[in-house]
């Protein structure tokens, strides 16, 4: 494998650029960025898909304070010499990152907005010294700066800034906000939503509203926020989404990029699995892979050549917003889940201004969510099924790649095991314990059909399911644990009373067939394993065994008789 400097982790452009970092070039976004005259644009795309990289590299490359040439040599932006010649280096810029205000109450959000503030005052601590500033704005600019601020001074800050930027140079300034939306996601899921929201129309709205010191202002975010008019004031406001063409292949990796660094790594065998764990998700009209995702998977690549893929979105920071969907009270999505899962897709009515108050209010809301925060995608028009057309004002969705597949699985899992665990068991418990075959199968159906299949109907999904049957309730549950000659699917201890349950599960497979058959093919295999074996050395004084047999959501319990297996001593 070839050596190379993988960007893991880093954000700046100027580390990524002087480090020698391997970089996929989206220089060219310059450009198209300045074809439009705008006050505001907001761009909205899901979480890890280089953002902020991206807003990194707008500031380098229009900062006055900077000579940024040397970043930008061999890079698409600089064969256009005329437009460096006009924008590199030649614009007073204002860079604020707010992706780190999520604090879990509205003081520790607070503060931390105010240590932003505060540290892009200390960027720009020039302009306390500047003759062509007004006195009183430096006095304002040197309490926040200290942290010591009034409450109107922190949300007037940007203008401030602005202002006393543009007199100092001489010139209007662009504005780069990023991840504008950080602190009102956290800020609903923490319940302050409305106390921030005040802080945020404030600190953003005067910045651009009619403000004569303003070149533009790029924003990015996972949402357009519009029901607050966050963005009212903005003469000329533009707004670009997953749907929108304009910039559809700036954010994420295109697969021609991504294959050129699976080559350079000397990792091109790696392409088809790459492109069916992280490939998938439809900016504008084009498939683009996450490049947190690759970027990860190419670092553990070049340790472990046979690294297999893994799930890098469990440590963003939504991935619970899948649980309080299936949680909604008034909304059932178990069908539509299910579809989502077995591979099928979904059409859905989908609105792309929402809030994060009233988000999870209904199921076109949750909908919307989940595919402006990249959980689903549109399916192209080429890959629609067979006769299927997109209705009036919906989208035809899909889940897009086994990574986001998984995140749905896990939370769909946890989801049924929290669920079980609140729900009174004690007569499902008493039917295992009695071995009231009937009961059982009729209760344990009854579950089955309250929840959520995950990847498939397959025996292993099975397995889990009942095994989840006993989670949380004081049991030792153990799963394929070796027993006599071979490894019974499930077994559930009681020590203190010296009993135990050993179950096996049986599935007959796509086509379907006998559940009768498939438990007598379970307890034929506890007889001939002598599942119950071991338990009995152990001390086990009762040992019940079962065959459990499942088929989409039907079941059918039994109970192995004294002769095939059920010990009692």
């Amino acid at each position: 494998m070839a050596k190379i400097n993988l960007p893991y982790g880093i954000d700046s452009f100027a580390k990524v650029r002087a480090s020698n970092c391997y970089y996929v070039d989206k220089t060219g976004f310059i450009k198209e960025l300045l074809d439009r005259t705008f006050d505001v644009n907001l761009i909205t795309r899901p979480r890890r898909f280089g953002k902020t990289l991206i807003m990194s590299m707008l500031s380098e490359f229009f900062d006055i304070r900077k000579d940024s040439r040397k970043l930008f040599d061999g890079l698409e932006i600089a064969k256009d010499r005329e437009l460096c010649t006009e924008w590199m280096n030649q614009w007073p810029v204002l860079f604020l990152t707010l992706k780190d205000v999520d604090g879990k109450s509205f003081k520790r959000a607070y503060d931390l907005l105010k240590n932003g503030i505060s540290k892009l005052c200390k960027e720009h601590a020039y302009l306390a010294e500047s003759d062509f500033v007004d006195r009183d704005d430096k006095d304002i600019f040197l309490r926040l700066k200290a942290m010591d601020a009034k409450d109107v001074e922190i949300q007037c800050s940007l203008d401030t800034l602005l202002r006393m930027m543009k007199s100092h140079y001489g010139k209007d300034v662009i504005m780069l906000i990023d991840e504008y939306d950080v602190p009102l996601a956290k800020a609903s899921d923490y319940g302050y939503y409305d106390e921030m929201l005040e802080v945020v129309r404030s600190l953003l709205g005067m910045a651009w509203k009619s403000n004569p010191a303003l070149k533009f202002a790029v924003v990015t975010g996972c949402l357009r926020i519009a029901k607050e008019s966050i963005f009212t004031g903005a003469n000329n406001f533009i707004s670009n989404s997953i749907s929108s063409k304009k910039y559809q292949d700036c954010f994420g990796f295109q697969e021609a990029e991504v294959y050129a660094l699976l080559q350079a790594a000397g990792l091109q065998d790696a392409l088809p699995e790459m492109k069916q764990w992280y490939d998938g998700y439809v900016f504008g009209e084009k498939e683009i892979y996450c490049p947190w995702d690759v970027i990860n998977h190419v670092d553990a690549l070049l340790t472990d050549r046979n690294a297999v893929p893994e799930n890098y979105w469990l440590d963003t920071s939504h991935n619970n917003i899948i649980k309080r969907f299936i949680d909604y009270p008034n909304i059932n999505v178990n069908a539509k889940f299910e579809m989502l899962l077995a591979g099928g897709v979904i059409q859905e009515p989908i609105r792309e201004d929402l809030s994060y108050d009233i988000a999870h209010s209904t199921e076109d809301n949750l909908w919307s969510i989940l595919y402006l925060t990249g959980y689903l995608t549109q399916v192209l028009p080429e890959k629609l099924p067979e006769g299927m057309r997109p209705l009036p004002g919906k989208k035809i969705l899909r889940i897009p790649n086994e990574e986001v597949k998984s995140v749905f699985g896990d939370t769909v899992k946890r989801w049924f095991e929290e669920k079980i665990t609140v729900r009174d068991r004690s007569g499902l418990f008493r039917a295992w314990w009695s071995g009231d075959e009937e009961r059982l199968t009729q209760e344990v159906t009854d579950i089955l059909f309250g929840t959520i299949s995950y990847f498939d109907y397959k025996e292993d999904f099975y397995h889990a399911f009942v095994a989840g049957l006993f989670s949380g309730a004081g049991y030792q549950v153990q799963t394929n644990s070796e027993q006599g000659a071979g490894r019974a699917d499930i077994v559930i201890k009681e020590p203190e009373r010296r009993r135990a349950i050993v179950i096996e599960v049986k599935w007959p497979g796509r086509e379907g067939g006998s559940l009768e058959k498939e438990c007598e093919n379970a307890l034929k295999q506890i007889e001939e394993k002598q599942y119950g074996k071991n338990l009995q050395l152990e001390g086990y004084r009762t040992v019940l065994c079962y065959g459990a047999a499942f088929f989409g959501k039907l079941c059918l319990i039994r109970l192995a008789d004294k002769t095939i297996g059920t010990v009692t001593l």
